[in-house]
């Protein structure tokens, strides 16, 4: 029988990204932990087989703690990615209404997602804090019918807390996009949708991300994404890509080869199978 993966992340049981951990592995074991460079430096000391990590979301944009774990933690690898909705509820003890009020506490990132209901809410105060499951967490232990979290609808029950408000995030549409790290690479399908992700630095001198860009351009393939985040030096800068392209195709590995020539270094994170809603599950943590 083989044994269940352990997978880490972010924050406590009933946060989103235990959602996208069942998303690629549904029967892999959860490890809750408190900051993402913890879940990356567990990921790398073998504690967990495998680590997610939330990269983006269509209303906060970038997680950049995520990308300096993924910076800090040179061994791992970027395995797969998936994407899930996130729709917030405002939690409460039993017995609280949403007119009692004062606090409510969540991720930050998650507080950024529903700014509308907060500004229409101007008798609560809003409070960061680590997770929103953990929000939810730390609200049920206090009881006070004063405090609420921002979570998932499924942390109510278990945490035995009331949804006082439903979908409060300001768009519908609200996602956020998750990828898993291994400490080895896994290999797509030959021909599958597929993204490389890239960790670059460049020379401080004009038109050195240009050249960077003009290779992928040359070659046909697209950057989906590009981030920057601080290098060591003040006001020098490291480049986050991802390349989409189908999976073995030539025209990566030549794009690659040229851009080693126009990059101070360059890392390859992984390649990996897009995530395309309604696919097959699979098990990532080789």
């Amino acid at each position: 029988m083989t044994t269940p993966s352990r997978i880490a992340f972010q924050g406590e049981l009933g946060a989103f990204s235990e959602e996208a951990i069942r998303n690629l592995d549904p029967l892999a074991i959860p490890v809750p932990c408190r900051e993402f460079i913890d879940v990356a430096q567990a990921v790398e000391s073998g504690d967990a087989d495998a680590g997610m990590l939330p990269i983006e979301n269509t209303l906060a944009g970038s997680v950049v703690g995520s990308y300096d774990a993924l910076t800090a933690c040179e061994s791992l690898h970027v395995t797969a990615e998936t994407v899930v909705e996130i729709h917030h509820c405002v939690l409460a003890p039993p017995g609280a209404a949403l007119a009692s009020l004062t606090t409510v506490e969540s991720h930050p990132v998650a507080l950024a997602q529903c700014t509308r209901w907060l500004r229409s809410h101007p008798a609560i105060t809003a409070r960061a804090a680590y997770d929103t499951a953990g929000a939810a967490r730390d609200v049920a232990q206090r009881s006070d019918p004063r405090s609420a979290a921002i979570a998932a609808g499924g942390a109510a029950a278990r945490y035995d807390l009331e949804i006082l408000a439903a979908n409060i995030e300001d768009r519908s549409d609200n996602q956020t996009r998750f990828l898993m790290v291994a400490r080895a690479p896994h290999v797509p399908e030959h021909g599958v949708p597929a993204r490389t992700a890239l960790l670059i630095t460049t020379p401080n001198v004009p038109g050195a991300l240009l050249r960077v860009l003009e290779p992928l351009a040359a070659n046909g393939i697209n950057m989906s994404k590009l981030e920057s985040r601080p290098a060591e030096e003040p006001w020098h800068y490291r480049f986050f890509l991802e390349l989409d392209h189908p999976a073995a195709d030539p025209s990566l590995a030549t794009a690659l080869h040229q851009l080693r020539g126009a990059t101070e270094s360059l890392r390859v994170l992984g390649t990996y199978s897009r995530w395309l809603a309604g696919r097959e599950r699979v098990h990532v943590a080789d």
